[in-house]
């Protein structure tokens, strides 16, 4: 593979890492998630970065940015648009809501409406919004990143999981280590962070490298392994609802980014591994047995992936 493919992918990756100090797992993962065309649910409680995380990415990429603060009063035409009526015109005008750009932050989704929730069904789905009976696209790409606080439940609303099931991972970013705390405590100097970040590509390399990922190999072994993964969290006892189809077309597609951000030209059971907790936490609902015997969903994955077979050694390559 030509390393000045994926060059733009890794220097994006260290630009970010930056501003966000001692998390370069999680920000491989939200650059693979791009790669992949797919959107994230950050599942984190405030102050750990996330905003400084998808500020920093839009930088790098030079994608056009747009945070929305959801509250109760937030409603569906602030992120879809709305017409209004303009008299010198005699006519009403379409006002393009808060959707139409490359990356949206949609800050803590889950203290709005449900209505307001379903309003990114379709968009995040196919990349485009109806209003008043017309279907607009959105830009290209378009990408959401989610935030939700997993502790402070009071006033929240859960989220469909015709959406959760949207996202094509989920993941946390967790506290810093005293190192990098201790960095990030040192650099407060009254500057800006974030003008740290340089644009080391555009949406139309961005673009270029989603379409590259196509071409990673995936032998038949390994597609049956992710598959056997999958089938597994509808079989296993503590799992009242199993992951869907859509979380094996999620793996594939992360399955072939992590390879391809690697510089591989084909997919590995590794790389399966790596992905498949991130693809499958927010797919699975725990019934009343995991809940009484304190199982959480990392064990329960956890014990999958060691249950599950691996497809045998050397079978993976063309």
């Amino acid at each position: 593979m030509d390393n000045r493919m994926t060059s733009p992918a890794r220097e994006a990756v260290s630009q970010v890492g930056r501003v966000i100090l001692g998390k370069e797992e999680q920000i491989r993962e939200v650059m693979l998630a791009f790669l992949a065309n797919g959107h994230i649910l950050l599942e984190d409680i405030p102050g750990v970065g996330k905003t400084t995380l998808a500020l920093a990415f839009s930088r790098a990429m030079k994608l056009d940015y747009r945070r929305v603060q959801f509250t109760p009063d937030v409603m569906p035409s602030d992120l879809t648009g709305f017409s209004i009526y303009r008299r010198e015109e005699e006519r009403f005008v379409y006002q393009p809501g808060c959707i139409f750009c490359n990356l949206l932050l949609a800050d803590e989704i889950n203290r709005t409406s449900p209505k307001t929730q379903s309003a990114l069904l379709e968009v995040m789905e196919e990349r485009k919004v109806t209003v008043e009976g017309v279907t607009r696209p959105v830009p290209d790409p378009f990408l959401v990143i989610a935030t939700q606080n997993p502790f402070g439940s009071a006033g929240t609303q859960y989220l469909p999981e015709a959406q959760v099931d949207r996202f094509i991972v989920t993941m946390t970013m967790g506290y810093p280590d005293s190192d990098s705390e201790l960095s990030i405590a040192k650099a407060i100097d009254g500057t800006d962070r974030l003008a740290q970040v340089e644009p080391v590509m555009d949406r139309e390399m961005l673009l270029e490298l989603q379409r590259a990922i196509h071409s990673v190999y995936i032998s038949d072994s390994v597609y049956r392994y992710m598959i056997r993964l999958v089938s597994a969290t509808r079989e296993h006892p503590y799992i009242q609802r199993g992951a869907s189809p859509r979380a094996t077309i999620a793996l594939v597609k992360m399955a072939r980014a992590a390879a391809w951000y690697d510089g591989r030209t084909f997919v590995t059971p590794a790389d399966v591994q790596e992905q498949f907790p991130y693809v499958a936490s927010h797919r699975i609902l725990l019934n009343v047995s995991a809940r009484m015997d304190g199982a959480d969903r990392k064990d329960i994955i956890r014990e999958i992936l060691d249950s599950v077979a691996k497809p045998p050694m050397g079978d993976w390559s063309r």
